[in-house]
């Protein structure tokens, strides 16, 4: 199951063709959209875009872990993470696309 990775320039492309602006206009608009997102989730609040999903962050604690390799306990210092929710829109996409290329195998 190895799929393409899309990228900026994919996103970029896509926003050229689709909206006829010129490239460099286009990767304007893809930088602030991910710019937006990144300052938003950065001050600790949720991105929620419709009919995709919604991105937030969440504090973890300080907690032990173990080396693998050793044994040893060593602690695990708290930080922030990101977590995306898909939404039942994208959800419902994803397995039907899914479904629809299983049954024509």
């Amino acid at each position: 199951m190895a799929g393409k990775t899309i990228t900026r320039a994919d996103l970029t492309d896509a926003v050229y063709r689709s909206l006829g602006i010129s490239r460099n206009e286009s990767s304007a608009f893809v930088e602030r959209i991910l710019d937006e997102v990144a300052q938003t989730l950065e001050k600790g609040e949720t991105v929620k875009i419709s009919s995709f999903g919604t991105f937030s962050v969440r504090d973890k604690k300080l907690r032990m872990g173990r080396n693998p390799k050793t044994g040893e306990e060593v602690p695990i210092e708290p930080r922030r993470v990101i977590t995306f929710r898909a939404s039942h829109v994208l959800k419902d996409q994803i397995n039907n696309t899914h479904r629809q290329s299983k049954a024509a195998e």
